[in-house]
């Protein structure tokens, strides 16, 4: 996981890219640097953070970035429904999200606890399952507020 931790050394994001065997470009590294630092940001967020970064680049070089990223395990991408694609530097872990209804504000939720049968296949089908994908719906703390 490559995170931006406010008082520690920025993370040497070149080395992460060669780690998983990616070609070293500016427009990658922009592209890491946006996710990073905002975790959660849609693809349209961070093509605007990389213009202010290194200036011109395409949508479409955007949109190749973030697909070599995911398909490398670099960054995931989330997909809630009804939502904008979204993606984040946290992977490794089988942590979910929760979504507001009404911001579409996204947050982090670690793994499941206590008794979870929805998270047990009944049939498997043979799969050899590695995680399960969770979204949690809800009214945030601000829009509970805004709403009273």
């Amino acid at each position: 996981m490559v995170q931006f931790v406010p008082g520690e050394p920025t993370p040497d994001l070149a080395a992460v890219l060669r780690g998983h065997g990616v070609q070293v470009t500016a427009q990658r590294l922009a592209v890491l640097r946006a996710v990073s630092a905002h975790p959660h940001i849609s693809a349209n967020e961070v093509a605007e953070k990389v213009r202010e970064e290194i200036g011109a680049i395409s949508r479409q070089s955007v949109y190749d970035s973030l697909t070599v990223l995911t398909d490398n395990d670099i960054i995931r991408r989330i997909q809630p429904a009804g939502s904008p694609t979204r993606y984040e530097d946290r992977v490794g872990d089988n942590h979910h999200h929760l979504v507001c209804r009404s911001c579409d504000r996204l947050v982090d939720v670690d793994c499941a606890v206590g008794d979870t049968p929805c998270l047990t296949p009944v049939d498997d089908w043979r799969f050899d399952v590695h995680e399960a994908e969770v979204i949690y719906w809800g009214v945030c703390p601000d829009c509970q507020a805004s709403a009273a």
